[in-house]
């Protein structure tokens, strides 16, 4: 071999090794953000301003690697001075009973591939009262079966949904499908796929939070947002992005959007026993001057129970301004929570929660006991 034959085969053979070596290399690639699909009627459509504000809150929490999905936009029209995900999956006019009798969400859901749906439906199936309460939550059903379908590790917010005064019967149909929503989701949630409920009817005032007894205002979409969010936040985990500016939007009227100064803390406590009932206690988000806490009941006792009764301690003034899932009174430092109509009943070993909103440090000083009937 001559020598100039020699160093193009030395050269071809660490040629071939380098690329060798290249090809054995990982690529480098961005970590993929979660894909949220907001689902439900004109509530989520037109304009579904919630959307916006919870895009916000969540961005202003340190969530950045988030992605609303959908078929629809809103095209950006909500002005609220600052940029959003404008993707969605409302649609005007929809029931849950026909999105899931005519097939619609599996096309939805095969075109946006969500890892989490935000779900208010059930308006649209109340109107004239004539759909029955076993019909919708039998579509609810399906709804949750099609999702599970898609991705078997979904994530699934269900809202009770805002108060409807549309019509004469929708009202009191309203608080009836809400009864029916907590039961029906703890029978279905699994920890791969877990339902989360969230509560949009308490302290919801038709009235003066939307413009028509139907849809709501800016106040309105406020409310919903800064029930969404923290149930959304809780569901994505800690940030794994550094916490941004705080946004520049002005407070809700009623309830203080959370800050960004810290992830919020969660302290889960469970004091001894009071008989046959232990309460547990956490706080879900925290922001400058107030938080949103839960309360666990569970009947530790042998036999069903038919309603409880839990007291809630606070040693650094906390005071309680709303509440959903029981029927909360304070006085002074204690605060007090009876079960509601619904979920009062409890097997042995059963389980029951309520969430309230307060002023204050959740963190603080607070104990919880509890007692069953």
């Amino acid at each position: 071999m001559s020598r100039r034959a020699l160093v193009c085969s030395v050269l071809a053979a660490l040629a071939m090794a380098l690329g060798l070596v290249v090809a054995a290399s990982p690529a480098v690639s961005a970590a993929t953000p979660v894909r949220i699909m907001p689902l439900g009627d004109s509530i989520t459509a037109g304009p579904g301003c919630w959307r916006a504000l919870v895009w916000d809150q969540l961005r202003s929490a340190g969530h950045t690697d988030i992605d609303f999905v959908g078929s629809a936009s809103d095209g950006g029209s909500c002005n609220y001075g600052f940029s959003y995900d404008p993707d969605h999956e409302g649609h005007g006019g929809f029931s849950a009973v026909g999105i899931a009798d005519n097939n619609q969400l599996p096309p939805w859901l095969s075109a946006a591939n969500p890892d989490v749906v935000v779900m208010h439906l059930g308006t649209n199936d109340l109107w004239g009262g004539w759909q029955s309460m076993d019909t919708i939550m039998a579509a609810f059903t399906k709804l949750i079966g099609q999702m599970r379908a898609n991705n078997p590790n979904m994530k699934i917010v269900v809202a009770q949904i805002i108060p409807h005064h549309g019509c004469a019967t929708c009202p009191d149909d309203t608080v009836t499908l809400n009864n029916r929503i907590p039961g029906w989701a703890a029978g279905l949630t699994t920890t791969q796929s877990p339902i989360v409920v969230v509560d949009q009817w308490t302290g919801f005032n038709a009235a003066t939070d939307t413009g028509d007894g139907v849809h709501p205002n800016d106040a309105g979409f406020r409310k919903m947002a800064n029930r969404f969010a923290p149930a959304l936040a809780q569901l994505l985990g800690t940030p794994t992005t550094p916490t941004p500016t705080p946004s520049t939007t002005s407070p809700p009227p009623v309830t203080p959007t959370p800050t960004t100064t810290s992830t919020p803390p969660v302290t889960p406590t469970t004091p001894p026993a009071s008989g046959n009932c232990t309460a547990s206690y956490r706080v879900v988000s925290q922001w400058n001057g107030g938080f949103q806490g839960e309360v666990g009941v569970r009947n530790t006792g042998s036999t069903a129970s038919s309603g409880w009764t839990a007291t809630l301690t606070f040693g650094g003034g906390q005071q309680i301004s709303q509440a959903w899932n029981a029927t909360v009174t304070q006085a002074g430092a204690v605060a007090t929570a009876r079960n509601a109509s619904w979920n009062g009943s409890l097997a042995a070993d059963g389980s029951a929660s309520f969430g309230f909103l307060a002023s204050g440090n959740g963190g603080g000083s607070v104990s919880v006991a509890c007692v069953v009937s």
